[in-house]
């Protein structure tokens, strides 16, 4: 038997097999026709319906998204391991060419870096993985993965970090998050000058939030005054105003990260103008609410609330929230203020949010100018090919910088 022999194949539709050979990367399950004895995680050719091979790819048994291609040809086992090799390489040679003034950035992006089901974030000197896929759960992938950060980050920690949602949906055994090598879970880290702490057994996602490292020092720039962070997390935001305003009040309703918060304060309270930062532990929407009622006014206010949308059947609703968030926000800004306002939802485009932001500004009676709009820093770039309410998600703005003009 030969090594290509050894991989079995997964049969699609007519329209799976357009997709493939039109750049997309995805086959949905409803376009797959035959994967018989096809293990989970598998390494597989795909072929259409007159069995033609249209490339190689890993299979999952469970997701809906049941082939992600990794290349337009075929390939043996031993080949699609070098090839990630390969890819990983080029997302760290990516990544060093392109951040600068920060110790930590996603290193590796799943599809965007051509590795698809593969996380790793970087902090300092700690990496840490998250594994979404049953094929970068197989014992040979992760391996591979392994050794070859070891040899582009020699000395740093790997921490596999486990979402147990994703490994359910997967069908995946349970698993802990746990250290892969390396003594070290918590670190110091640094973006845009600001530090950090991080530590590998906590926090959302795969810790702080990396997307926003641009976008942190894009609100500095135009910041001023008073300043109200709204949803602060640990203080990402908050931090970055507190060299440039003289006041920074952050809110957010987990008690542990603004702990978190109050430490990071203290590793970079010399480069502060403002004094302390007020931590308040609220509901961001209760405050505003309250703060709107008794006419408190800021210079500048930063809305960076988790995702309203979770599907499309919540895009109304999400938009719902927007509104209320930004039309208080809209009331408590001075004019000539400043309002960053933030949207992770990936349901919610472009258009709709813009239109929500105008009838606030309108109910609001301000007049707004855009500044800026921002998506994720570089390290979390993302495809073109892909369906197209995705890419339309994709290129919307992450991040809108709105100054206030003159009331109406």
């Amino acid at each position: 038997m030969s090594s290509h022999d050894a991989m079995l194949s997964v049969t699609v539709t007519a329209r799976g097999a357009l997709r493939l050979k039109g750049g997309h990367l995805w086959v949905y399950r409803s376009d797959i026709t035959r994967a018989e004895g096809v293990a989970p995680g598998a390494l597989v050719y795909v072929c259409d319906e007159r069995g033609r091979r249209l490339g190689s790819a890993l299979y999952s048994s469970s997701s809906q998204i049941a082939i992600r291609l990794l290349a337009s040809k075929v390939l043996s086992k031993n080949e699609v391991l070098t090839l990630l090799q390969h890819r990983i390489d080029e997302a760290v040679r990516f990544r060093q060419q392109n951040v600068h003034d920060a110790d930590s950035y996603r290193v590796i992006f799943s599809e965007a870096d051509l590795l698809p089901g593969l996380i790793v974030d970087k902090y300092n000197d700690i990496l840490a993985m998250q594994v979404l896929t049953q094929a970068f759960d197989r014992d040979d992938i992760r391996q591979t993965v392994t050794e070859k950060l070891a040899e582009h980050y020699p000395g740093n920690s790997l921490l596999d970090r486990v979402d147990p949602h994703i490994r359910e949906l997967e069908q995946l055994p349970a698993r802990e998050s746990q250290p892969v090598s390396g003594e070290k879970s918590a670190t110091i880290f640094t973006l845009n000058g600001v530090r950090f702490h991080f530590d590998g057994s906590s926090g959302q996602k795969t810790g702080a939030f990396l997307d926003q490292r641009e976008n942190y020092t894009a609100a500095a720039r135009y910041a001023h005054g008073d300043a109200l962070d709204c949803f602060s997390y640990q203080g990402g935001f908050a931090l970055h105003l507190a060299r440039v305003c003289a006041s920074v009040t952050a809110v957010d309703s987990s008690r542990p990260a603004l702990e978190v918060a109050e430490q990071n304060e203290q590793l970079n309270r010399d480069a502060h103008t403002c004094g302390e930062i007020e931590w308040i532990e609220a509901n961001a929407f209760d405050l505003l609410k309250d703060y709107s009622a008794a006419r408190r006014q800021y210079d500048t206010i930063v809305l960076d609330p988790p995702a309203f949308a979770k599907s499309k059947k919540t895009v109304e609703a999400a938009l719902r929230g927007y509104k209320e968030l930004n039309l208080r926000a809209l009331k408590m800004l001075r004019p000539g203020g400043l309002l960053v306002t933030c949207s992770c939802s990936f349901y919610v485009e472009q258009s709709p949010f813009l239109e929500m932001l105008d009838t606030s500004a309108a109910d609001a009676g301000q007049r707004l100018r855009i500044l800026e709009k921002r998506g994720a820093a570089i390290d979390h770039p993302s495809l073109l090919v892909f369906p197209r309410q995705l890419i339309s998600s994709v290129l919307s703005p992450k991040l809108l910088i709105i100054n206030s003009l003159l009331s109406f």
